[in-house]
């Protein structure tokens, strides 16, 4: 573990520090029914037999009825205890067990069962393990294409901060279909929201992964709501941009708890409409962008359309 490392042993303790600040009414645009059915319960089932973690339910990501009845579930490997306390996020804070050295295959099994033809896996951060777990996410890349060659495979990764650069390149050669490292926010909320991340690293990532292997589609999400304003979001694309990112991902941000990071405002379906606009016209591949938009939501069949724009720009 790194010597300037310091993990506080328990759940979310940065934020339980904080005052809890009242939320606001979510407005009709943004409620979603209860999860519930047979597709749902099946993959419950399926996650449970293969003792896995996802972020649908970690994040407590309003999407989860409908993709879990569809039999789609993202994978949340490396545990369930994120070395990172962002003030957005729902996933506990702490000190995480040692790595699984089984997990790659357990989340082999469930693509497998799931049928999946498109899967995104997406990890904690592990600043704790001296390669960030890039080791382990290109492990858990090749134990499914070996159970499941035909899936198309989305990887959403940590930021690998604190490590040498052979953990990006780690995960690049393992040959994901998909890299998507989320920035969040704009830069001017960094602070607050993701104290333990560096905006111009994060883009940087996604610069480097292009470097490495330019027919690797790159991906990336923020979240509006948070206290940003139009031009700032509108900055972040152009960061994007000019790092080559070919997907862009915008969603509402929603409080999981009193004592997390408040919604200042909901966006609009009006404005998501005019940001996706101005998004393609900065010339992203792909555009995802709705006040429901997660990273993972809907991500097969934006890749497909994602595969098509490209031989379509290529022409």
């Amino acid at each position: 573990m790194p010597r300037d490392l310091k993990i506080p042993d328990q759940r979310h303790p940065e934020k339980a520090r904080r005052a809890e600040t009242p939320r606001l009414k979510k407005p009709d645009w943004i409620r979603v029914k209860a999860p519930t059915g047979d597709g749902y319960r099946a993959t419950r089932e399926i996650m449970r037999e293969n003792r896995l973690v996802t972020v649908c339910e970690e994040a407590g990501c309003p999407n989860v009825g409908e993709c879990w009845s569809q039999g789609h579930a993202t994978m949340m490997i490396m545990g369930e205890i994120c070395t990172r306390g962002c003030t957005f996020c729902n996933v506990a804070t702490g000190r995480p067990d040692a790595l699984d050295v089984f997990e790659p295959g357990r989340v082999a099994d469930a693509v497998m069962k799931l049928g999946l033809k498109h899967v995104v896996i997406t990890s904690v951060d592990r600043d704790d393990v001296e390669d960030g777990g890039a080791e382990h996410i290109a492990q858990t890349i090749r134990a499914t294409r070996r159970k499941s060659p035909g899936t198309t495979i989305e990887v959403l990764t940590p930021d690998f901060l604190r490590c040498a650069d052979s953990a990006l390149e780690t995960v690049v050669a393992a040959r994901p279909d998909v890299f998507n490292h989320n920035l969040e926010t704009v830069p001017g909320l960094y602070p607050t929201v993701r104290p333990g991340a560096r905006y111009f690293h994060s883009l940087r990532l996604l610069q480097r992964v292009k470097e490495l292997d330019p027919s690797m589609f790159t991906k990336s999400g923020i979240m509006v709501g948070l206290g940003e304003d139009a031009q700032a979001v509108r900055q972040v694309m152009d960061d994007m941009r000019a790092a080559d990112v070919d997907f862009l991902t915008v969603g509402q941000y929603l409080q999981p708890t009193p004592k997390h990071h408040a919604v200042a405002r909901f966006v609009t379906p009006e404005e998501f409409a005019a940001y996706e606009k101005a998004a393609w016209g900065k010339g992203f591949l792909m555009v995802s962008a709705s006040p429901l938009t997660r990273s993972s939501y809907h991500a097969g069949a934006d890749f497909e359309r994602l595969r098509a724009a490209r031989i379509a720009a290529i022409g």
